[in-house]
């Protein structure tokens, strides 16, 4: 008989996983240097960040028992990753600094590197030898990268759901094939 469990397996190796290490690990280096005295946005930034992360690890491994469950999990952490997106452009807005253009070559090449490189450690030290312009900027794309590939796991798993129920359905399945119905 088939199982009608999915099991996720390990996340870690999921560019969706990684880019949201890197967002995490860059945001804590990016809020240590920005800003000279505490206030709540560091807060609000970190939390977005950890929300992010957390929310997808969590999701992938509830999708096993529950396709709902992920979804609002993983649309929480679409929703956090948002919200640190317009933390950083109001960090440059408000600093008076350049939000680079999609189309500036300087956002081409972050683009590029963040869909090519998912190492947190050389991408964190990457970033420690750029301007807090530059970082704002950079995690940016990394963010809007994210956010789309957020946004298509999503709609795969709503195909699925549709193409295959629940797991409930799944579950009564299985019983009734193994009772011969």
């Amino acid at each position: 008989m088939k199982g009608f469990l999915k099991i996720a397996g390990d996340y870690s190796n999921w560019n969706v996983y990684k880019k949201a290490v890197i967002i995490c690990d860059v945001t804590e280096l990016f809020i240590s240097r920005a800003f000279s005295s505490p206030t709540r946005t560091i807060d609000q930034m970190r939390q977005a960040a950890r929300s992010c992360k957390q929310n997808i690890v969590e999701g992938i491994s509830d999708a096993t028992i529950s396709a709902e469950i992920c979804i609002k999990l993983m649309g929480v952490a679409r929703g956090s990753v948002r919200e640190l997106l317009e933390d950083y452009q109001d960090y440059l807005r408000q600093n008076q600094l350049q939000i680079w253009d999609i189309n500036d070559p300087r956002t081409q090449q972050a683009r590029s590197y963040c869909g090519n490189n998912h190492d947190t450690f050389v991408f964190t030290e990457k970033c420690r030898l750029r301007s807090n312009e530059a970082v704002a900027n950079i995690m940016i794309t990394q963010i809007r990268q994210i956010d789309s590939i957020l946004g298509k796991f999503l709609k795969k798993i709503e195909a699925d759901f549709i193409a295959q129920g629940g797991v409930k359905e799944a579950m009564s399945k299985a019983r009734r094939s193994q009772r011969g119905f």
